[in-house]
């Protein structure tokens, strides 16, 4: 493969790409459903044995 072809590509598909994944992670820590989840993991320090 040519260099300014790979250049090419990711500077507007592998932009694109790395920009959605970007915004599913963050979609997924920040669902309404996993705040229980959050909560009890934020609690993991603070156990005793």
């Amino acid at each position: 493969m040519d260099y300014n072809l790979m250049r090419e590509f990711a500077d507007s598909w592998g932009l694109l790409t790395m920009a959605l994944f970007f915004v599913g992670c963050i979609g997924f820590a920040l669902r309404p459903s996993g705040r229980s989840q959050a909560e009890e993991a934020a609690r993991i320090p603070l156990k005793d044995d």
